[in-house]
């Protein structure tokens, strides 16, 4: 039997990404292990990485060095590597030097002016394609010609004007040279139709030239690579909206006509039909994904497209588990011993706010990452804040904040500390008031003085003064304190006034030297 063209399909990795602050470079190189092994495992002829490789547009060096070391790995097992980029990537650094790693195999494919260019492999039933639409960003167009027109010899949105494809990156280039690049395709697509700016538009415009790429090759088997929001996907909390004007999605049969349509971009592994499918992230990034699991999709493609698929569990670094109850009942119930070691995200429903909660379960959750209060049997107040004020003095209000934020009311011991704290505002403000008045300078100001501490030796309310003969610009800035002044209160009696002075500007030291023949 002739064995079938064999292919192991990823995507989201999201290298740099952490989970509430938890650090989960340790797992993530785990499943680029996992992915390596099965490749080694199976003799695939080819891995996809359907998009987002990155968290960030720019992404850290531990996660560049990540990546390095996962492509390394996985063309050690005799496997292609086709990547293309996603919503969270930038494509013009993934894809740089993309011709030059073409040649070591891994093939880059972050360019709309190259989605028609497919990476062609060879069995004994003969070649098969595989194309990759990059992620798509409607607002600036696909920015291509018509389908079925050549390119060859022809500039395209993304060209630059010696004809070399911009968003390649260049070893020269700068981050500032790249954005005004990305801002001038987009800037570019922006007189497109509304409709010819829509994800479906660019989808479809795509997938157009990809088969008429295909029928001019006479190609029997095609597999597709796209990062995408396609209608009847399932979504989550961690993937970014890529909505325009309220539509995201794209329709199912865009990608018809293909043997198998290998998508990245929504988190939870799916079948959106036999060929269609995404792999999912390989490690769940947020309390949504908490019942889902992972992994990738091991993909045969026979002779004149036959098809079978095969899922493939992804390592579970640590599971994800989403806590309701008590704080007594989650501290000593046995029924959430499993839960010790898991992730936690916690929803306390204690009628009071306990003290302390998030020590006390970490004490026995140690990965707790999250906690909520939501106190049962207590409706929310539909009033504006301005009717729950309105009549209520600053008190009142202050103690009825208290009761908000832990369901109970304040003590009286609270209350006198909440008065108190109020006095002592209003009598720094007196004071304030009164220092204001009694300054000199500060009847011509323009501006209020600020009133410091009569505790305080080295008063903040006092405007700087130039000195006699010398420019205002060319003086060192000096507090002086003035009469009347709580900072002359405070000082004892026989006592220079104490002076503020910022450091000498270095001009300033230049001109004072010049000036005494130094």
């Amino acid at each position: 039997m002739v064995p079938a063209m064999r292919f192991l399909h990823t995507s989201d990795w999201h290298l740099g990404r952490s989970l509430h602050r938890a650090d989960l470079r340790d797992a993530q190189s785990a499943f680029l292990d996992h992915l390596a092994q099965t490749a080694r495992a199976e003799r695939v002829d080819a891995v996809l990485v359907a998009g987002d490789v990155y968290d960030r547009a720019i992404p850290s060096v531990d996660a560049v060095a990540l990546c390095e070391q996962a492509l390394i790995r996985l063309r050690e097992t005799a496997a292609k590597v086709i990547v293309i980029s996603g919503n969270h990537d930038s494509a013009r650094r993934l894809g740089f030097s993309s011709a030059l790693i073409d040649a070591a195999g891994v093939h880059l494919r972050t360019r709309p002016a190259a989605l028609a260019d497919p990476v062609v492999l060879h069995d004994d039933h003969g070649p098969v394609a595989v194309y990759g639409i990059p992620y798509l960003e409607p607002a600036a167009g696909l920015g291509l010609p018509a389908a079925g027109q050549d390119t060859a010899g022809q500039d395209t949105a993304g060209q630059d004007a010696a004809g070399q494809d911009a968003s390649h990156g260049s070893c020269g280039g700068t981050d500032r040279e790249t954005a005004d690049a990305e801002t001038a395709d987009t800037q570019a697509g922006a007189n497109a139709p509304p409709a010819a700016r829509s994800h479906a538009a660019v989808l479809g415009h795509a997938a157009a030239l990809i088969r008429a790429d295909a029928s001019a090759r006479a190609m029997a088997r095609t597999v597709l690579m796209a990062h995408a929001w396609v209608a009847g996907g399932a979504g989550g909390d961690s993937e970014r909206d890529i909505s325009v004007g309220g539509v995201g999605q794209v329709p199912v049969p865009v990608f018809d006509g293909f043997s198998y349509v290998a998508l990245g971009h929504l988190h939870g592994q799916q079948a959106l039909a036999e060929h269609m499918r995404y792999s999912g992230s390989p490690l769940p990034y947020s309390f949504s994904e908490a019942g889902q699991d992972k992994g990738s999709w091991l993909v045969e493609v026979g002779v004149a497209g036959k098809l079978r698929v095969e899922r493939v569990p992804a390592p579970a670094h640590r599971r994800l588990a989403v806590l309701r109850g008590r704080i007594g009942d989650l501290l000593g119930s046995r029924e959430f011993a499993e839960h010790e070691q898991d992730f936690l995200s916690v929803t306390l429903t204690d009628t009071a706010r306990p003290e302390a909660a998030m020590d006390r379960l970490r004490r026995r959750f140690p990965h707790i990452l999250t906690l909520e209060f939501r106190p049962e049997g207590v409706t929310a107040d539909g009033r504006s804040y301005r009717s729950r004020v309105a009549g209520r003095d600053d008190l009142a209000i202050a103690a009825e904040f208290v009761r908000h934020v832990r369901n109970t009311p304040a003590t009286q011991a609270e209350q006198r500390l909440l008065a108190a704290a109020f006095e002592t505002v209003r009598e720094e403000a007196r004071l304030c008031a009164r220092t204001v008045s009694a300054s000199p300078r500060s009847a011509r100001s323009r501006r209020p003085s600020r009133c410091a501490s009569t505790t305080s030796r080295d008063c903040s309310c006092c405007t700087a003064r130039p000195e006699p003969g010398r420019p205002r610009s060319l003086t060192p800035s000096r507090s002086r304190c003035t009469a009347g002044c709580p900072g002359n209160a405070a000082r004892p009696s026989g006592s220079a006034p104490t002076t503020r002075a910022r450091a000498w500007p270095p001009r300033w030291n230049w001109r004072r030297r010049s000036a005494a023949g130094g």
